[in-house]
């Protein structure tokens, strides 16, 4: 029941105050705990909103008011229950304090604080299910609130100072705190707490910027107070009884903008600057102890800089701060000989590229980290370095929200753009000077757009960020500063280099279009052709082992798909709708491929699914066999390849396969058992958080056009594989039966086909998937026919053909019983300008962007609206919201942004979407069964059972011992201690727990530095580098020359033998104390090793391996 009351009847519009104390007159002082006034329709009148701390004051005031005895002057009040309380949820707080001091700064020792910025008569607030601790500081003129998120706090000590009974509790932070600043109070409001819309997010206020250079926040006690049990609410809390002392410090930052970037006493290359301050921001190394010696140490002119990396390196991987980084770097040159090379060698194609993560108050140093090379980097090869990825976010390293940057207008702040709008926008037009560079803005590609990232280049004496733009494409026919921002960055989709195609080689073939109603469809919209030949020769160029049948490509100033066309004697046909700008480049990148992927539903699928018919029973049942299957994979070889194969293709499917099929078990062999169980996780884990269902009897496929013509309206070709493929021949054909290096079938029968994202019932098509004989050739895509009223693809959610992927299934069960009309996509006609467009207004739109990015926001109130409502996503709110969403979408294309009203805001969720720090319910629609149904059995974590030395002793398998492999033990340990060294300084760079999650990409959780959507694919060419690089080893062995005379199953038995035999555990990383036994290094031959134990003729005492390939075979029959 709400604790809320509107009271009417108040003849004029009254302060907040006067009705407070009016009503607390009935109710007692104290009572009312918000109260807010408004202005009646009706002539002068008002009414009032008013929040009480109890239901029973609500109660009696209702009672008052029913009987006539509730009264302001002479005039009579009503009153009634307010469905929804001012504040929902009113914060309850276990320990509050006044009269506190809170220093800011650096710990320089053990015992000693170096303080920056001291504030005094500060109100701490906290509490154990708040998760955050609150700091407010008035001033005569203002005040700020600070919120310290526990996810920024790295560990807690209670310390007592020197020479009296002074207590301090020191927080040694990940990050900053938030800030916000108060605004005027509206006399027509009163609230006992300051609401969130009073707080206007501001950066920091200190002088010289004090809390963003600071690495620990010490709270002094007042004299006598009574602190709760600290350990209760904070896990990293310790009582340290050692003396602590505060010095007043000073800056050493370089510059008070951008901080803690630091400004050496001497000249050090740019990527040393870096590295000292990714240190210094990782609290390493205090700031305050950089001095002329430190420096001094880290001159090249002085040390070999190879010497100079590894120490920072290693310096970077300490689990505690160096607090004197002299000594320590001084006894490291004196110790180690022999210095490692802490970098991948990468593989063709991938690039190191240093990241920059700008928060309100702070500067992050990334890198360098292995990013897929694009157009602009492999042109400017030589200038890499010269290149940044810069990303605004908050303090926890997450998303902005455009209320950050902009408060909403109906707040009554008269504020209308923060402190923070003005520090990126600073930033993107004064750029950063790190070192010797001053990094200047670029562009940014789409997907950098939203997430908030851009590309910034270092001018040379040769070359600005001005001469790379103009090398791109002539842009000055584009008048809409949202598409010249997009054409901008369309140079910088991660991407292949293939061939060059000449002018002449290239036709240009008319766009499929057709008018209904006055709009304009594109039937081929961004996609032409390829020939089978050059096809064939761009596949092997790109290393692919198969044929794809459609490649994502970038060529010049074009963009889209081109699928192959047997008939076509050019090497590609292009249309018009592919042209994006002019541009004289000739090299063909290819950014995608159609390929085998695996279909998931998710919860906006099932959703509308559910709204057209489909019966929740089966999603559950989808659910179920998804989780029993999940199961098996740790008990039954064959499920394990069958779950692997189906739903993890990929390197690491392949190795796992393999040693199940000669006779390893799941749940016995080590890193085979470790592999799997990182995988049952992180597959149960998507169930809890997104839903996401496996299903058999689809695809994932990328969408295509049928140039043949036979496709009529509502029907598609649909032709998918099976996940295992063969390799080309060296002549570039394929050795397989099937099509294209397939195992293939065509699917026949009704089919469900829809895009994400997905809110609009329309966007779920069922069509009919019919056999072409001429389409035989197109495998992996979804092939819509260029005939009709309306493209098929824009049907799906607005969508076209230049690259997107859509979902395909043929599942009887899920085939929607009804349909409904598709929604109107036609976007807002977009903003012309009547001059060029300059750069300065790219870099507004870029900030601009951010504050109407609303496309979260709409699709959570979709899927609370959908959840709540009896309709479901048919009901009112949900059409609406699915129109904001499309313009939403449109947004980085026309710069229209899409307005929310304020009757789609929610404020209380569904518990499915896990949002502890908001009014939820039980949702009793299907999302919320399927969710209550896996809550308790998804771990939070990967829980891999230890590689321990009795293990060692339990599993080592004799079978992998060759005779003679003694001979290459030493080179094999000298080798796994280099590999081990490096893939631990992944691991602990990327914060990931354990070697499965990030052999297998399967990552359930990363340091806050990273994201696992977007951070994934750069693990995983990293591994895949190291990998390839530990295999060059075994090739070439010490002397870095090819050895063929070696005997390669003896050597692969030595690198079986050091990693798993039990004499040899423990005895890497051993500067590296904390670090696991890592057992992935022999299986970087994993060929060798399977070679081997099929050779001992000993797998038949557990199971056949013909037979078990032959039942998974049967029972695969590709669905």
């Amino acid at each position: 029941m709400s604790k809320t009351v509107q009271v009417y009847g108040y003849p004029n519009l009254e302060s907040a105050e006067v009705i407070k104390t009016s009503l607390e007159n009935y109710t007692g002082p104290g009572t009312i705990y918000a109260l807010e006034v408004k202005k009646s329709n009706r002539g002068s009148r008002s009414y009032a909103k008013v929040q009480f701390k109890t239901r029973e004051r609500v109660e009696y005031i209702i009672d008052l008011a029913n009987n006539k005895r509730l009264w302001f002057g002479r005039t009579y009040l009503k009153a009634f229950i307010n469905d929804h309380d001012i504040e929902q949820r009113p914060k309850q707080f276990a320990f509050e304090m006044e009269g506190a001091t809170v220093h800011f700064g650096c710990q320089v020792s053990k015992e000693t604080l170096h303080v920056l910025s001291k504030m005094k008569n500060v109100s701490v607030k906290f509490g154990f299910g708040l998760r955050r601790l609150y700091f407010v500081v008035s001033y005569p003129t203002t005040s700020y609130k600070l919120q310290l998120s526990y996810e920024n706090i790295w560990q807690v000590q209670l310390r007592r100072s020197r020479g009296n009974n002074a207590k301090f509790i020191v927080i040694q932070l990940y990050g900053a705190p938030r800030i916000y600043q108060k605004v005027e109070d509206n006399i027509h409001s009163f609230y006992s707490e300051v609401p969130d819309d009073q707080w206007v997010r501001a950066t920091d206020f200190t002088p010289s910027s004090s809390i963003g250079q600071s690495s620990h926040l010490c709270l002094e006690l007042p004299l006598g107070v009574d602190l709760p049990n600290l350990a209760h609410y904070f896990p990293y809390y310790e009582d340290n009884h050692r003396q602590f002392q505060l010095v007043t410090g000073q800056s050493f930052s370089r510059n008070l903008d951008l901080v803690p970037i630091v400004g050496p006493t001497r000249y050090l290359p740019y990527n040393i600057v870096f590295k000292i301050c990714t240190l210094v921001q990782h609290g390493c190394i205090p700031g305050p102890l950089l001095n002329a010696t430190f420096y001094e140490l880290l001159d090249p002119q002085r040390r070999d800089i190879g010497s100079i990396e590894y120490v920072l390196e290693k310096l970077f991987y300490l689990k505690e701060s160096c607090y004197d980084p002299v000594r320590w770097i001084t006894e490291e040159y004196k110790n180690n000989n022999r210095l490692r090379s802490p970098a991948i060698s990468l593989d063709s194609g991938l690039v190191y590229v240093r990241r920059v993560q700008i928060t309100p108050s702070k500067v992050y140093f990334c890198g360098p980290e292995v990013n897929v090379s694009n157009r602009v980097l492999r042109h400017y090869a030589d200038y890499i370095d010269n290149f940044i990825r810069v990303s605004f976010l908050d303090e926890e390293l997450e998303k902005l929200y455009s209320t950050d940057l902009s408060p909403r207008a109906n707040n009554l702040t008269g504020v209308n753009k923060t402190a923070i709008y003005t520090r990126i926008l600073s930033v993107l037009k004064n750029g950063i000077v790190i070192g010797n560079k001053k990094f200047e803005f670029l562009a940014f590609s789409s997907s950098q757009l939203r997430d908030n990232s851009a590309w910034m280049f270092a001018s040379t004496g040769r070359i600005n960020a001005a001469d790379i733009r103009e090398w791109m494409g002539d842009f000055s026919s584009i008048k809409n500063v949202a598409k010249y921002a997009a054409r901008l960055g369309q140079s910088f989709g991660s991407s292949k280099e293939s061939l060059s195609v000449a002018q002449h080689e290239v036709a240009k073939i008319a766009d499929v279009e057709v008018i209904r109603n006055g709009v304009r469809y594109i039937f081929s919209d961004g996609i032409g052709k390829i020939s089978a030949e050059f096809a064939k020769r761009v596949s092997k160029k790109c290393g692919y082992d198969f044929i794809p049948s459609a490649f994502q490509i970038r060529y010049g100033g074009y963009k889209g798909v081109v699928a192959v066309d047997p008939t076509s004697t050019m090497k590609l046909s292009l249309r018009n709708s592919m042209c994006k700008f002019e541009s004289d480049n000739t090299k063909l990148d290819v950014l995608a491929i159609s390929k085998y992927q695996p279909c998931y539903m998710n919860r906006q699928l099932i959703t509308l699914l559910s709204t057209l018919g489909v019966k929740d029973h089966v999603f559950e049942k989808k659910q179920k066999e998804v989780v029993d299957l999940l199961d098996a994979v740790l008990r039954e070889p064959m499920k394990a390849q069958e779950a692997l194969e189906l739903m993890s293709p990929g390197e690491n499917t392949n190795i796992m396969k393999e040693m199940l099929s000669c006779g390893y078990k799941p749940n016995a062999e080590p890193f085979l058992s470790m592999m799997l169980q990182v995988f049952r996780a992180t597959k149960l884990l998507e169930l809890r958080t997104k839903t996401r269902i496996f299903v058999s009897k689809g695809r994932a496929m990328m969408g295509c056009l049928d140039e043949t013509r036979t496709l009529e309206y509502g029907e598609v070709f649909v032709h998918f594989s099976g996940a295992g493929r063969r390799p080309l021949n060296d002549n570039g054909s394929s050795s397989s039966g099937g099509v294209g290096g397939y195992k293939s079938k065509i699917v026949v029968g009704k089919v469900v086909v829809a895009k994400n994202p997905c809110l609009h019932p329309g966007d779920v098509r069922v069509l009919k998937a019919v056999n072409v004989p001429s389409l035989h050739h197109m495998v992996d895509c979804v092939v819509f026919p260029q005939k009709g009223h309306r493209p098929h693809p824009n049907e799906c959610s607005g969508s076209d053909l230049d690259g997107d992927i859509y979902f395909v299934c043929w599942d009887p069960d899920l085939i929607p019983p009804k349909q409904i009309e598709p929604m109107d996509y036609t976007p807002a006609p977009s903003m012309q300008l009547d001059h060029d467009v300059t750069i300065e207004e790219v870099e507004e739109y870029f900030t601009n962007y951010i504050v109407n990015d609303s496309l979260g926001i709409i699709a959570n109130a979709h899927t609370v609206f959908a959840d709540r409502e009896l309709e479901k996503a048919m009901a009112p709110p949900c059409i609406e919201l699915a129109k904001l969403f499309s313009i939403a979408v449109d947004f980085p294309k026309t710069g229209v942004p899409a307005e929310i009203p304020a009757n789609l805001r929610v404020k209380e969720y569904p518990d499915f979407m896990e949002k502890s720090d908001k009014t939820t319910y039980e949702s009793h629609n299907v999302i919320g069964k399927l969710f209550r149904e896996v809550k308790d059995i998804a771990p939070q974590n990967s829980q891999v059972n230890p590689f321990t030395r009795d293990v060692a002793r339990q599993t080592y398998d004799v079978d992998l011992e060759v005779s003679g492999f003694e001979y290459y033990v030493d080179e094999a340990f000298d080798f796994k201690t280099e590999y081990d060294y490096k893939l631990g300084n992944l691991m602990d760079y990327y914060g990931i727990k354990t070697e499965a999650e990030l052999l297998s990409g399967s990552i359930m959780k990363m340091s806050k530095s990273f994201d696992r959507r977007n951070d994934a694919e750069a693990v995983g060419l990293a591994v895949k580098s190291l990998r390839k690089e530990a295999r060059n080893w075994f090739r070439k062995g010490r002397g870095d020359v090819d050895v063929g005379d070696d005997d390669v199953y003896a050597k692969a038995s030595a690198w079986y033998h050091v990693t798993y035999h039990p004499d040899y555990w423990g005895k890497y990383n051993e500067d590296m104390k904390t670090r696991d036994h890592f057992l992935s290094f022999p299986w970087c031959v994993h060929d060798k090793l399977i070679e081997i134990k099929r050779s001992k003729g000993r797998v038949s005492r557990n199971i056949d391996s013909d037979w078990l390939q032959q039942q998974f075979s049967n029972a695969l029959n590709l669905i």
